[in-house]
């Protein structure tokens, strides 16, 4: 019995911390202590300066060469595309409106990584982690985004191009902080110790603030419609996606951080900048934005079963 409190505890110590800080966001929007420029402004400074600065001081202080492992960040690109096609094919016979069937996807396999997922490793296992999880980052979020088009293209006979795509990730920040990391891991550059650890107090701002704006950016107005198609987009984020990587990683031999990693990082809430792109785009934003609400609220719950599931398996 003491065993099974280890566990719960263990696996709500990962997700609670993250649920209260979401809560503060709220609250805060909700009193008007913070509002939409607020908001604005800070995720913008997130996504152009602390992230990248938090995810090239992890890779950079870690030493990279020629016998690194990249095995889990392939076998994740791979799992992301085979999950990918499934749900392509589930979608074309559960979904009926053929323009909400991208939507359905993207809500399901596109996880909010940069934010919810590296702040469930980072509980979970330490900074320690940043080095399996960056790679796996930078990997997985460049298919996100190549995927993401396909899928919505296909639903809504859209016109946006896969090059148009490529050249927004070789200017994506995140990408190019990640690239820059691990090009300077690898040839051994000297990075002058006072702008690490000016880069640090960047970097430790990042994912509080980062939470704190996705709290406020929740629209529980959204929930209104397209429930019951939202639903099955939930369930597929949260449930088939985390559980079929996981499984798949399991069966490939991954154990301990590695496995944890990729059952946190697949678990994490749908990407709000899902909903960006399905709005551009011209889509049915409204079950983008019920998608990353659902998943938001849910995710705490469903990652703290799977993470007591895998803990009490020792598995992770």
């Amino acid at each position: 019995m003491n065993n099974f409190w280890e566990i719960l505890g263990f696996s709500l110590s990962i997700t609670i911390p993250i649920f209260l800080i979401l809560v503060l966001g709220v609250a805060l929007y909700r009193i008007r202590l913070i509002n939409d420029n607020f908001i604005s402004v800070a995720s913008k400074l997130i996504f152009n300066i602390t992230l990248p600065a938090l995810l090239f001081i992890s890779i950079s202080r870690t030493n990279i060469n020629k016998d690194t492992d990249f095995s889990l960040a392939i076998y994740a690109v791979g799992s992301v595309i085979v999950v990918y096609v499934l749900l392509e094919i589930l979608a074309s016979r559960i979904i009926a409106t053929k323009a909400d069937r991208g939507v359905v996807i993207q809500g399901a396999f596109r996880s909010n990584m940069g934010i919810i997922g590296l702040a469930y490793c980072v509980n979970a296992y330490g900074e320690s982690v940043f080095s399996i999880a960056s790679i796996y980052l930078g990997s997985v979020t460049i298919l996100f985004n190549i995927l993401s088009v396909i899928c919505l293209n296909r639903s809504m006979d859209a016109q946006k191009s896969i090059t148009y795509t490529l050249k927004s990730i070789a200017k994506n920040p995140l990408i190019i902080a990640i690239v820059a990391a691990l090009l300077s891991s690898y040839f051994g550059v000297h990075i002058p110790s006072t702008l690490h650890k000016a880069g640090s107090y960047f970097a430790q701002m990042t994912l509080p603030l980062a939470l704190i704006c996705a709290g406020a950016s929740l629209n529980f107005g959204a929930l209104k419609k397209d429930m019951s198609t939202a639903l099955l987009s939930a369930i597929g984020k949260l449930v088939l996606v985390p559980l079929l990587i996981t499984l798949g990683g399991y069966f490939f031999g991954y154990r301990g951080m590695q496995l944890g990693v990729l059952f946190l990082m697949s678990s994490a809430p749908s990407a709000s900048a899902g909903y960006i792109m399905v709005r551009a785009m011209g889509g049915n934003s409204a079950l983008a934005a019920n998608v990353i609400v659902l998943t938001t609220i849910a995710s705490v719950f469903s990652t703290s079963i799977g993470v007591a599931i895998l803990s009490s398996q020792h598995l992770m």
